[in-house]
């Protein structure tokens, strides 16, 4: 009778970590949604949180085989705190209620949970939301960024929730409607397809969403095909956004930058996909050496590449060029 008991302890420290384990400016919470659902969540404020400002948000969604703030976290994975502390934004690191999935993933690949106002992205949507309430955040410069099937999620709420969210960073991650795209024969669903249902899914609520993808070359678990169809992918959903068709109107322009190895540092290459008027739509961070993993110098955990770039310090960068700003047509929905 004292097993299930004991099971249930392990389980919640795995994902949840110790009562006591949260750092300074840590505070946990739980969102319950109007369907009776629950979230938990770690916000992580930085010191310049006490001057009363209107804050940045960034969230970090894990991956398959990792928690938001327990064992083998995004929140040591990332090292975001670190950043938010210099720099002066709110981290959010949602976790994956137990039993939800076998590895503790996010299901981003069940149709489900590629829709507004149910499963995941309603979930998460609503952590965002609460934060901002909470700790009076700026609603204008909320971003996520995801490893693996987090990466999924933040690509998902980039197309769910274009309202709320104003980039994604995608680690590891791929296309929205992956599911749909069989790996033996890619070409069986055209990358116009699917972007054709992430558009739809924005509805009266579109607007051209950002996006960072990071891929690693060597990476046997999500190849690199399936980051070059996501960024292909929201070039395309960013032309459709613009004026309804695939036409190429919005003039997109790409341009690489590579930087060579150095001694224990990986090489890389970043692609910048520029708008006629050169504003930034859409980013590739190739590391050709990475296999699956998060790469940052300072990163801690089963999933990461100390020899990589600092995504956290890209992602960052990246978010700060960006604010929600306007629906291109309509207003926001529920």
């Amino acid at each position: 009778m004292l097993l299930v008991p004991a099971v249930v302890a392990v389980l919640s420290v795995l994902h949840f970590g110790w009562p006591w384990a949260g750092g300074p400016g840590d505070r946990d919470h739980v969102h319950h949604a109007t369907d009776g659902t629950r979230q938990n969540y770690r916000v992580h404020l930085p010191p310049q949180y006490a001057g009363g400002t209107e804050l940045p948000v960034m969230m970090a969604i894990h991956g398959c085989g990792m928690s938001g703030f327990g064992w083998n976290s995004m929140q040591r994975t990332t090292q975001f705190d670190v950043l938010a502390d210099r720099q002066g934004f709110i981290v959010v690191y949602p976790t994956q209620q137990p039993f939800e999935s076998l590895l503790n993933c996010w299901n981003s690949a069940d149709p489900r949970n590629q829709q507004r106002g149910a499963g995941e992205p309603a979930l998460l949507a609503g952590v965002a939301r609460e934060v901002v309430d909470t700790y009076g955040a700026d609603p204008a410069r909320v971003h996520v960024a995801g490893a693996s099937s987090g990466a999924g999620a933040a690509v998902v709420l980039a197309a769910t929730y274009p309202d709320v969210f104003a980039t994604a960073t995608s680690v590891a991650g791929g296309e929205f409607g992956l599911d749909q795209v069989d790996a033996d024969d890619p070409d069986g669903t055209p990358v116009s397809a699917t972007a054709r249902q992430a558009r739809a899914q924005m509805a009266d609520r579109e607007r051209h969403v950002p996006l960072l993808v990071v891929q690693g070359g060597q990476d046997d678990v999500v190849p690199t095909i399936v980051g070059e169809r996501l960024v292909e992918q929201w070039t395309h959903v960013n032309d459709l956004v613009d004026d309804g068709l695939l036409n190429d109107s919005l003039a997109l322009t790409a341009t690489t930058t590579s930087v060579p190895a150095t001694r224990g540092r990986h090489a890389y290459e970043h692609t910048v996909h520029v708008t006629a008027e050169g504003r930034t739509l859409v980013e590739y961070l190739l590391v050709p050496e990475m296999e699956h993993a998060w790469p940052g110098p300072d990163g801690e955990g089963l999933f990461t590449d100390r020899a990589g770039p600092d995504v956290a310090e890209f992602a960052w960068r990246f978010a700060q060029r960006h604010d929600l700003g306007p629906p291109v047509r309509g207003a926001a929905g529920p």
